[in-house]
């Protein structure tokens, strides 16, 4: 767990970034901080691997001062994917990948392991590219490495900043939706910094919301849709998205399977295909289960998630992409 306790943050030239910040970061969950541009978010997610030092207030890892730990070490023990990948040009993949690894000094064998693990994760056939250098890849495939170089060191905690804003539309979605699932498996705790509401809306398990250094409002996708805090949350999640997922909640969820996944889900309560998004998440807010089974004759149809259903909820129309 990430907890920030009364922390600001003054630059020299006077400007404020943040203002009096309190805020926890769940473990095993994936956060992502959102707001206009100059509103503090960046400031905030590198304050966690010291990049940024608060002028007043302490933030805790796992209720330890970062005060205490040392940069290096702290840096290291922490995966940071950033917009521009960072990938070092004269290293093929794998020396990128295991760069970290090989700082921790791990054993050359557990490093090749590794890296196979995880380009294998993402999708990258190890024999095909762990020899190739950055730029023999497309940028899609860069960030992918982007992200498992993050991971290699096997840390507890990695920050995201706007790592596809770059990307074309259909890149940007994919690897959206590698993150979810890569998610599922791996349970980090991960502070995704984003300034798109339909990124943030897909890929999060909790949405914090910033203006002007300070929090407006913490909720999961749809407690900000369903209950934004004031008039700024509800201008920056738009009219458009809350009226449309007001609008399709009475619908069915049979009609949206094409948005939900069809991978077994482990303790997953039983839900009709003939019940509504509504019913949905009123059974998913009662029973605190992550996920729903979607069944129709005894025949199991999907297998859905809040996030799912947020997705579903925010369609213009049936078939239409978020």
């Amino acid at each position: 767990m990430i907890r920030f306790e009364h922390v600001t943050k003054q630059f020299p030239d006077g400007t404020e970034a943040l203002k009096n910040t309190s805020l926890v970061f769940p473990t095993h969950k994936l956060t992502v901080v959102i707001g206009p541009s100059g509103c503090g978010k960046t400031t905030l997610m590198r304050m966690v691997n010291k990049l940024e030092k608060p002028t007043s207030g302490d933030i805790f890892i796992d209720e330890k001062p970062i005060t205490d730990l040392e940069e290096v070490q702290l840096r290291r023990s922490i995966g940071y994917v950033i917009q521009r990948i960072g990938l070092f040009p004269h290293m093929t993949i794998a020396e990128n990948v295991s760069l970290v690894p090989r700082l921790l000094e791990w054993p050359k064998e557990k490093t090749d392991r590794r890296v196979e693990e995880l380009l294998e994760l993402v999708g990258l056939e190890p024999e095909i590219y762990k020899e190739r250098y950055p730029l023999e890849l497309s940028g899609g495939q860069q960030q992918r490495v982007g992200v498992v170089r993050a991971l290699a060191g096997d840390p507890n905690i990695i920050l995201m900043d706007e790592p596809f804003s770059a990307l074309d539309p259909i890149s940007r979605e994919q690897l959206q939706d590698d993150l979810r699932n890569l998610q599922q498996e791996i349970r980090k705790t991960i502070v995704f910094v984003t300034h798109d509401m339909d990124e943030a809306l897909k890929i999060a398990d909790t949405i914090v919301v910033m203006r002007d250094g300070e929090v407006e409002q913490v909720g999961t996708p749809q407690e900000l849709i369903s209950n934004p805090a004031n008039d700024f949350v509800k201008s920056f999640i738009g009219l458009d998205r809350i009226n449309r997922q007001r609008s399709f909640g009475e619908r069915k969820l049979k009609e949206f399977l094409a948005v939900f996944g069809e991978v077994p889900r482990e303790g997953a309560l039983q839900i009709s295909g003939e019940a509504t998004i509504d019913d949905a998440f009123s059974e998913m807010e009662k029973s605190g289960h992550p996920y729903l089974q979607i069944v129709e004759a005894g025949r199991t149809l999907a297998y859905v998630s809040d996030r799912d259903l947020v997705k579903a909820a925010l369609q213009k129309q049936e078939g239409e992409k978020v």
